[in-house]
């Protein structure tokens, strides 16, 4: 269950998904003022430490991107590489907010979804005190069965982690995680028969946002 907040946030967050895409080369050459958000889902932590929301955004002309952070109240250890900034938040103060793909508890949140059929967050509002769902316009779904979950402790390294045109891959755990930057049919991935998939669904969308597959 992911609790939204009506605050002020202080960059903005397509200010800081911006600066993150800034630095990527699933972005270059994109109009990066030209950004919308198009949807998003959460994720949920258990402990409710880790805030992990993920946008598929359209910069541009060009393909839709999958870009998932995570929002920390203390920086995460190790975690550098992966730092997009901080932000402050009116209500939870300041946050560290990263690029997921270097979290290990996103990573193994990612991991657990797809090794059991999970999905996303749902989302309640803090309205005045009061808490209302919001009704979800995007949804993720792990395939199941095919791919087992790990836990991942210690930082993630920039040893364990390789980026491209379309996609990144984390391989950490005896897993191989290929979280998928590049959305639309020109970057869809070849899934091996023992790959495990995050599927997102939204407006008439059908996209594999992630694949896990062991090394």
């Amino acid at each position: 269950m992911a609790l939204i907040h009506r605050a002020e946030i202080t960059p903005t967050k397509p200010a800081l998904l911006t600066r993150l895409l800034a630095g990527a080369p699933w972005a270059a050459g994109r109009e990066l003022v030209r950004l919308e958000v198009v949807d998003a889902y959460r994720l949920d932590d258990p402990s409710g430490d880790v805030g992990m929301e993920a946008f598929v955004l359209r910069v541009g002309d060009g393909p839709l991107l999958h870009v998932p952070v995570t929002y920390r109240g203390a920086p995460l250890e190790g975690g550098e590489p992966w730092l997009v900034g901080t932000m402050e938040h009116s209500v939870l103060g300041r946050r560290w907010v990263y690029d997921a793909v270097g979290d290990p508890t996103y990573l193994t949140t990612l991991l657990t979804a797809v090794a059991t059929g999970g999905h996303q967050a749902d989302y309640l509002v803090d309205v005045d005190g009061a808490l209302e769902p919001r009704v979800l316009t995007m949804t993720v779904t792990g395939s199941g069965g095919s791919a087992v979950g790990a836990t991942l402790e210690g930082p993630v390294t920039e040893e364990h982690v390789v980026t491209d045109a379309t996609a990144t891959t984390v391989t950490v755990g005896g897993r191989r995680v290929v979280v998928r930057r590049v959305l639309g049919d020109a970057a869809a991935p070849d899934l091996a028969a023992t790959a495990g998939t995050l599927v997102g669904t939204w407006d008439e969308h059908d996209e594999v946002l992630a694949v896990v597959d062991p090394v």
